[in-house]
């Protein structure tokens, strides 16, 4: 393991995590923000669903394990939420099924350690008729997508889990059909810059000791960084570490 040791924050799920650092993705924003404060750590799995994701949590998150996560961010359920096929050859997981797995994932989570903290997206919606000009045909549908995202919503309520709802977020704009997908499920840079949005606003809010938001951390070898800038007075040091680069974040 490469020190000194760091808050780690694990980013897990399918593919909406897997590709959270394509198209200037909301993984590599959250990752350039903590780069010199907190370890981005990604387990994301393109097409999987809350069963694939229960058979390996053991493997991602031992119990063992000598560092334990500070937050683990999660994301399930577009996949599960497809429609299912006749054969049973897709990603479906029927609704009840989810919230159970949903559920099982968490309390897998929560037991790693007091100070693991938990911040789970809900299923976001999708531009059915972009699947279908893309694909040829959809198996995913926006009203299945909000009953999951609505059933997930619930269930971290019931737990006490912080959640956002990616559902409702998404739809922020007249033209959120058009600006939020690159193929009418995954995201493009403006979407994800909702995503990160949301996740800050849920951090900064948290009753987390210690708060987890980029800005609250201290920066690492903070008292070593060179003072090469000069202040707007011409004769005052500027650490270089105190500057404010992504101030669009704060």
């Amino acid at each position: 393991m490469v020190g000194p040791n760091r808050p780690q924050i694990v980013l897990f799920g399918s593919s909406i995590v897997q590709f959270s650092y394509s198209h200037e993705g909301w993984g590599s924003i959250l990752t350039d923000l903590y780069s010199c404060k907190a370890d981005i750590v990604l387990r994301g799995y393109g097409g999987w669903n809350t069963r694939l994701a229960l058979q390996v949590l053991d493997q991602i998150f031992p119990k063992d394990a000598a560092v334990q996560p500070s937050l683990v961010i999660v994301y399930f359920g577009g996949n599960d939420s497809m429609k299912p096929d006749p054969n049973g050859q897709n990603a479906h997981v029927p609704l009840l099924e989810y919230i159970q797995n949903m559920k099982n994932i968490v309390l897998h989570l929560k037991s790693l350690s007091e100070k693991t903290r938990i911040l789970v997206l809900s299923t976001p919606p999708v531009n059915e008729e972009q699947i279908i000009k893309l694909f040829g045909s959809s198996q995913r549908s926006n009203e299945s997508s909000h009953i999951y995202s609505e059933a997930c919503i619930k269930m971290c309520q019931e737990l006490g889990i912080k959640v956002i709802d990616l559902w409702t977020a998404l739809q922020n704009r007249d033209d959120w059909l058009t600006a939020h997908f690159t193929d009418g499920v995954h995201l493009t840079a403006e979407a994800s810059k909702v995503v990160v949005k949301e996740i800050l606003k849920v951090v900064k809010e948290a009753d987390w000791e210690p708060n987890l938001h980029w800005k609250s951390l201290p920066n690492e070898f903070a008292q070593y960084s060179p003072t090469i800038f000069v202040g707007p007075n011409g004769n005052t040091p500027v650490n270089v570490a105190d500057l404010d680069w992504q101030a669009q974040w704060i």
